[in-house]
């Protein structure tokens, strides 16, 4: 069904458009808001331009959502969809910081069949397809193994006071980036309470779930994909022993912050 050889050196193309525009490696990048804490820049609206024409050149049948493209209800009657995210981390691209990623799934009747993370920033590629496994740069990805959860690694900035028997590592600003480092077990855990969309974690939650990761939303539901609202409350990407113990720990304050 896919070219994959075509759609890596559209991935490849795609990363190297972004770095021509990355601050990282000296270049200036214009950006701007488009809403309250929303960034977005040229590098975003390039990629995304880039991405759509020749994801759809690949794969004519298959519908598309995007980030940084306006939404077409037609995707609804799709059941191959191109999810993406041109720049997923665009406040660590901006500041030249290496936590960004393209993001790029094919979703099929609401699940992702397809995964693609390229972090030329950081040399890595990261892909999944379903029931094949996930890999980094070519080598399988074995998520985290973690049985108890004192101590878990959790990639943040800081901790809540409620979350202090965690210990936190090294955050990408990008949660596709965050939610790889399950899949590759660099963190037992990564769990968020707010809404979040569809394109910023298509792609990882396979990578993650393929690699052996407990993947759902905040309260232990599935992920569904390709929906009317491209939105969901929460995520839950973990170690397959820490899941129980997660959804008791973040699920009460996340009913409280839902309302």
């Amino acid at each position: 069904m896919i070219d994959y050889s075509r759609l890596e050196a559209i991935l490849r193309e795609a990363g190297r458009i972004a770095m021509d525009s990355w601050p990282g490696a000296g270049h200036s990048v214009a950006s701007w808001h488009k809403g309250p804490n929303d960034p977005v820049c040229e590098a975003d609206v390039a990629v995304d331009r880039f991405l759509r024409r020749e994801l759809t050149a690949l794969l004519p049948s298959a519908g598309w959502l995007s980030e940084e493209s306006a939404d077409d209800a037609a995707r609804l009657t799709d059941r191959l969809v191109w999810v993406v995210d041109p720049i997923d981390g665009t406040r660590d691209f901006i500041r030249g910081r290496k936590g960004w990623a393209v993001s790029v799934a094919l979703v099929s009747s609401g699940r992702p069949l397809i995964a693609w993370l390229e972090a030329p920033a950081r040399e890595e590629r990261w892909q999944a397809t379903a029931g094949q496994g996930a890999l980094r740069n070519g080598q399988r990805l074995a998520a985290s193994s973690r049985t108890e959860f004192d101590g878990a690694r959790v990639p943040a900035a800081d901790l809540a006071k409620d979350d202090r028997m965690l210990v936190s590592v090294d955050q990408p600003n990008g949660i596709s980036l965050r939610a790889a480092m399950v899949a590759a077990g660099e963190a037992d855990l990564l769990a968020t309470m707010r809404w979040g969309y569809e394109w910023d974690i298509a792609a990882s939650t396979l990578i993650a779930r393929e690699a052996g990761a407990a993947v759902s939303d905040i309260f232990g539901q599935p992920l569904g994909y390709n929906k009317r609202d491209p939105r969901s409350f929460g995520l839950l990407v973990c170690a397959p022993k820490l899941h129980s113990a997660a959804i008791d720990h973040f699920g009460p304050r996340a009913r409280e912050k839902l309302g």
